[in-house]
């Protein structure tokens, strides 16, 4: 068996970046810019009012003094006469700046009569927002970077209609085992619900990937196979269950069959011991074991790093928090040990029953608290590392 950072770092070696796409700027929130992205025009492209008021020169203003209104300038309609001595213009929020006036007086520090204003408040700041006072043309946006909503509405502003990305890795999910049915269905005595395969593909989408969801595998070679065709053409296979060494446990003779090429098998943590991975020609394969809990916590431990690494954004690991312990607890076995917990005011308490069957214990918790290998007992109030979920 080995560690955990060992099979990260054998994991990294099966995959590489994917290359780039180009999308339209609709398409691309929540997808990795591979290229830097750079603004086409300053924004604002002029001089604009905060406020609505009157755009005045600026060495005209004080209080009481008197204007006449002689224009207007609205957004997307500029005044684009001069305005002389003692003249003013309307002026409305995102509006152009007149070329002779360079102050706002915001239309509460006035009172108007007719065509007069005149100004009975004690203006403060001039409420012009300066010509590129957002960005300039040449501004860029750095890649890489996952596009959050914030980024697109940037871009959109930059006049940039359209992005470099980086293709999402094709991943295909193959669940194993004649006890497994779909949900919905109705499963006989012996059988249960297929879970992992649907928990697994709303975790690796939400992180980027194009995930396949293939036809439940049944415990045969020739099954397994079939299953194997059809994930051709995917980035990364998982298979979930039956990478055990059990009889009816065929992924690893199904995919030495297939000529893969293993990296490792078994990993020194807890839960997901029984974990194998490889290459089968130009995808890499990883075998997850089939407990729900262990599966899912291996995806989170193994899985998810790999798609940040497909996806450009490089094979560093999110680095532990860490927080007090809110009860005591024993000794850690020989294999790291990954710990359902709930994070809490500042505390973590960890779940009594960590039962890698146990999704509804998953469920409840926000965090996987990380006990290195042979980790003596805590006491309530020592800190303890953990990983967010």
């Amino acid at each position: 068996m080995i560690t955990v950072t060992e099979a990260r770092k054998h994991l990294f070696s099966l995959i590489s970046p994917l290359p780039s796409e180009d999308v339209p700027l609709v398409q691309a929130a929540g997808r990795v810019l591979l290229d830097d992205a750079v603004a086409r025009r300053d924004q604002p492209p002029f001089a604009a009012s905060s406020m609505d008021g009157y755009a005045v020169k600026s060495t005209e203003v004080e209080p009481d003094a008197m204007f006449k209104v002689v224009g207007e300038s609205a957004a997307g309609h500029r005044f684009t006469g001069h305005i002389g001595a003692g003249q003013a213009i309307r002026i409305f929020t995102g509006a152009p700046m007149p070329d002779d006036a360079d102050f706002v007086v915001i239309q509460e520090d006035i009172t108007r009569s007719g065509d007069l204003i005149t100004i009975t408040g004690t203006p403060g700041k001039d409420n012009v927002r300066p010509m590129g006072g957002d960005f300039r043309t040449g501004t860029r946006i750095t890649a890489p970077r996952i596009l959050r909503p914030e980024d697109v509405a940037l871009l959109a502003s930059m006049n940039v209609p359209r992005v470099a990305v980086t293709r999402r890795p094709v991943i295909a999910l193959i669940s194993t085992g004649d006890e497994l049915v779909m949900p919905g269905e109705d499963p006989g005595p012996d059988q249960i619900i297929a879970s992992n395969t649907f928990g697994l593909k709303a975790m690796l989408e939400q992180a980027g990937a194009d995930v396949r969801m293939l036809p439940i595998a049944r415990d045969t070679l020739a099954s397994l196979q079939t299953a194997f065709g059809l994930a051709a053409g995917a980035d990364l296979v998982i298979t979930i269950g039956g990478a055990s060494v059990g009889d009816h446990d065929l992924v690893g003779p199904a995919t030495e069959s297939l000529g893969m090429e293993r990296a490792f098998y078994k990993v020194l943590m807890r839960p997901g011991k029984p974990l194998m991975a490889g290459k089968m020609g130009d995808a890499a394969m990883v075998g997850l074991p089939g407990n729900p809990v262990s599966a899912m916590i291996c995806g989170v431990v193994f899985i998810l790093p790999m798609i940040r690494a497909m996806l450009g954004l490089g094979t560093e690991i999110p680095a532990l928090q860490s927080a007090p312990l809110a009860t005591d607890q024993g000794p850690n076995g020989g294999r790291e040990h990954y710990m359902r917990a709930l994070v809490t005011g500042g505390k973590v308490t960890v779940f009594d029953n960590q039962d890698s069957s146990l999704l509804s214990v998953l469920s409840q918790a926000n965090a996987l608290v990380v006990r290195p290998a042979n980790d003596p007992a805590r006491r309530a109030g020592e800190a303890v590392s953990f990983l967010p979920l």
